[in-house]
């Protein structure tokens, strides 16, 4: 059964993603909370149009991307973590990490799906990179540090 998301659910898709359930899936738990519409031809239509529009609120926006990647550049930001002895970090550093710490240090908000992190094991300083929109991408430089 093919479906059109309404809002971002884990291991199904994202926001306005047309995607493939079971129809049990479906049928009896995203349809009726409202989190999933059917992927008829109305509703794909009610869906490009919706898609048109937010593009060309994203598009409006792109000089407030460019500011921010610009006020971006150069920047650390200091996350604390719990750590061992030898710098191995409990657990991860997480996106939702990240856009907190912009919030909080550079008041900055920053949608989590727009950062893109590496593999962070360790204590020390990693780049994360933030991808705002097509063409504008800022690197932002993170430094962990031991609670």
């Amino acid at each position: 059964m093919d479906i059109i998301l309404l809002q971002d659910l884990d291991k199904v898709g994202y926001k306005h993603d047309i995607v493939k359930v079971k129809p049990g899936f479906g049928r009896n738990f995203l349809i009726p909370q409202g989190k999933a519409l059917i992927a008829n031809a109305a509703n794909r239509q009610k869906l490009e149009g919706i898609l048109a529009e937010e593009a060309s609120k994203e598009a409006a926006r792109v000089d407030d991307y460019k500011a921010m990647a610009e006020n971006l550049a150069g920047k650390t930001l200091k996350i604390g973590v719990k750590a061992g002895t030898s710098g191995k970090i409990f657990g991860s550093v997480t996106n939702v990490q990240i856009a907190n710490a912009l919030k909080e240090q550079l008041d900055m908000e920053v949608e989590r799906k727009k950062i893109e992190l590496p593999v962070i094991k360790t204590l020390g300083s990693y780049q994360a990179m933030i991808n705002f929109y097509q063409d504008i991408n800022a690197e932002v430089e993170i430094e962990l540090v031991q609670e």
